[in-house]
């Protein structure tokens, strides 16, 4: 056991600490002996400690600041040469918001950069090396971080001080020329992101953030324009809505002329009505932008009839379930499966790596910077809810059994492609309770369709911590989307599994495990999704896929199903 100044900071040999938390492990194929794994007592019996032992010491715990003098200490600054070192400083980068605030690292890393030297033994070469590593880092850190830090006030203020240094050292240190360069053009992209707090885009932006904390907004990384876009709920009842995309740009009747061609009506016959959270009912008018800021004062939205009245009983047979389920039937499986994965790909990679750390461990304070996490996970859900209502909204037996046939080929379609959070969903809205109960539905599925479901079914198997998903997910390559629930739920079973302090000691062990869980998402995106889709049937069912017809009310969908069959 070695200790350095083992108040602060301690190092272990080889051998590792147990942590109570489930096996799991994400292996990249091509990378497989760089990647680390958590076991529980009994699976690291069985382990070798071969590939351990290229990592002579290990950092275990220590305070914040000695971690960070550690990292800058044996910081490498020809990229490539401490592959230990970077693992590490990585480690830090993505998860130091656990225990320390951005402020009291812009503090740290400056005290490191101004301190002339650490002792009598460092001479001047040692002082601009470690005035090199620190620039370094902080390039590394804003080029991980990117958007997340350029509205935290604590950084642009920590660049603008750290660029006035570099500029006070460059008569004692020419050396710092090269870094200064590099570090003008940090601070040029810093800037073009950034908006000035008297912009007139400024207004823009704060009621985005508005927006993305009460009505779900995507919040798209970079600038924000009028082309950018939103999503949104139209609320037919009080328990159903269509989940749409629009521009920030739209106007009341370009969305009252999708929602009537979904609901198979003339534009001319509808309405927009706002509710007040007091209430009080407001008719959108036709030449309104629909994203305003009156909407943030509105509790929901509804289409309705021109007198007001509702356009749907779900209740009823009408011409509008006909054809809802006709034109489902009419669409390509394969097609339906790339619709739902081109959404969820430009959902999955509007996420910042940093989100799912702020999402398990600031999640009271983090609605705005986890929008986009938010908006996965209520895609994951809705999905899963649409499965359920298309089914259940169709009358007729034969074309429910075509549903579920369609429905269980889009989810092999969709394990296809890669994209496991639809796939998922898929399955989950299946086994709803509701439609699982339809026996007479699901007698009528030919056997090879059942079997097929069946295997599907398996890989949603919850046993032995999900393995058969992890397995299967383990042997896809990149570009592909992981079932993000399951993600989150890692994450959290690390963090209330081990203690993020160890005797006033931050615990590396703890936060190691957590990066390495965060580092999959970097994995799945190491690619770029590529799915064709230039006919216009494909670009039809994307439009269909951004706009779908959800009931939210598991009493309402369980009154449907009896409906369709009866207890007997």
């Amino acid at each position: 056991f070695v200790t350095r100044d083992s108040s602060v900071l301690e190092y272990r040999e080889v051998t590792l600490p147990t942590f109570d938390v489930p096996y799991f492990k994400y292996i990249d194929e091509e990378d497989e002996e760089d990647e680390w794994s958590s076991r529980s007592q009994s699976s690291m019996e069985d382990d070798s400690l071969d590939s351990l032992l290229s990592d002579r010491y290990m950092v275990v715990s220590g305070t914040p600041e000695k971690i960070l003098e550690h990292l800058l200490n044996d910081l490498h600054q020809v990229e490539g040469q401490g592959k230990e070192t970077d693992s590490l400083l990585d480690d830090f980068l993505l998860t130091y918001t656990v225990f320390m605030s951005t402020g009291d690292l812009c503090q740290a890393l400056l005290r490191h950069y101004c301190t002339k030297r650490y002792g009598d033994k460092e001479d001047e070469s040692d002082v601009l090396f470690r005035k090199q590593k620190v620039l370094q880092l902080v390039s590394q850190w804003t080029t991980l971080y990117r958007d997340w830090l350029r509205e935290d006030e604590h950084t642009k203020l920590f660049l603008k001080t750290l660029y006035r240094y570099i500029l006070d050292d460059l008569y004692e240190y020419p050396s710092l020329e090269k870094e200064l360069k590099e570090f003008q053009k940090l601070l040029r992209m810093h800037r073009r992101h950034t908006v000035d707090e008297y912009s007139p885009h400024r207004k823009n932006k704060t009621l985005f953030h508005q927006f993305s904390l009460r009505e779900n907004w995507l919040q798209h990384k970079g600038a924000i324009t009028e082309e950018g876009e939103v999503f949104c709920h139209i609320y037919i009842t009080d328990h159903s809505y269509l989940s749409m995309k629009v521009k920030l740009s739209t106007l009341v009747q370009e969305v009252l002329k999708m929602v009537a061609e979904k609901l198979q009506y003339l534009d001319e016959e509808l309405a927009l009505v706002a509710v007040e959270f007091s209430g009080e009912k407001r008719l959108l008018q036709p030449n309104d932008c629909f994203i305003s800021k009156s909407m943030v004062e509105s509790s929901r939205v509804f289409i309705c009839r021109q007198d007001l009245t509702d356009v749907l009983n779900l209740f009823a047979d009408s011409e509008e379930t006909l054809y809802r389920t006709v034109r489902m039937l009419g669409i390509n499986a394969w097609d339906l499966a790339a619709g739902l994965t081109d959404f969820d790909w430009t959902l999955f990679n509007a996420i910042h790596e940093q989100d799912l750390i702020c999402y398990i461990f600031s999640s009271q304070s983090s609605g705005g910077k986890t929008a986009n996490l938010n908006l996965l996970l209520q895609r994951c859900n809705e999905v899963q809810l649409w499965v359920a209502t298309e089914i259940l909204l169709c009358n007729q037996l034969c074309k429910r059994v075509q549903l579920v046939k369609k429905f269980i080929k889009a989810a092999a379609h969709c394990k296809a492609q890669r994209n496991l959070n639809s796939f998922f969903a898929i399955i989950m809205g299946l086994n709803t309770a509701a439609v699982g109960r339809l026996s007479q539905t699901w007698e009528k599925i030919p056997g090879k369709f059942r079997k097929l479901y069946s295997e599907l079914e398996s890989l949603t198997d919850p046993s032995l911590n999900h393995k058969a998903y992890r397995d299967a997910f383990k042997k896809m390559k990149p570009p592909k989307i992981p079932f993000v629930p399951l993600l989150i739920k890692d994450v959290t079973f690390i963090h209330e599994g081990n203690k993020t302090f160890l005797d006033n000691l931050v615990n590396f062990e703890k936060l190691h495990m957590i990066a390495d869980t965060v580092r999959l998402i970097r994995h799945c995106r190491s690619d770029q999704m590529r799915i064709e889709s230039t006919s216009k049937e494909q670009q039809d069912v994307k439009m269909y896929i951004q706009h779908l017809h959800i009931i939210d009310s598991q009493q309402i969908m369980f009154e449907l199903s009896h409906r369709l069959e009866p207890r007997v």
